[in-house]
């Protein structure tokens, strides 16, 4: 199964893995890569060798990442000291997307958990 990934200058975000820098692979603008869930799987490496804690951990901290590329980016945008204004553009646009897909997983987790606690046995 394919699952387009969220792509462009910071990183690439798909469920099949965590948000990771693309820098030395930069993208083409609104040119997004697809992604195979499980990737790792599929290319014989195996599965990974972290829990799920630790997935979601450095997931959380890839966001953050993000988060703070793009703050820098809108920063030197309104100071005038950015030489490439759309690439400052789509680094803030990439964190909104990975926010938001974030921020929908979260509320997916959730509902699937209360699904679970209202399971009569």
């Amino acid at each position: 199964m394919i699952i387009p990934a969220i792509a462009g200058a910071v990183g690439q975000l798909s469920l099949g893995g965590t948000l990771a820098p693309t820098a030395a692979q930069p993208a083409a603008a609104g040119q997004a890569e697809p992604s195979t869930f499980g990737a790792g799987e599929a290319a014989g490496t195996g599965p990974s060798s972290g829990s799920f804690g630790s997935e979601l951990t450095e997931a959380i901290s890839s966001l953050e990442k993000t988060q703070q590329s793009a703050d820098s980016a809108s920063q030197a945008l309104a100071t005038g000291k950015t030489s490439n204004p759309e690439a400052a553009v789509v680094t803030v646009e990439d964190a909104q997307l990975s926010m938001d897909l974030a921020s929908q997983m979260r509320s997916k987790a959730t509902e699937a958990l209360q699904t679970i606690f209202q399971t009569q046995v």
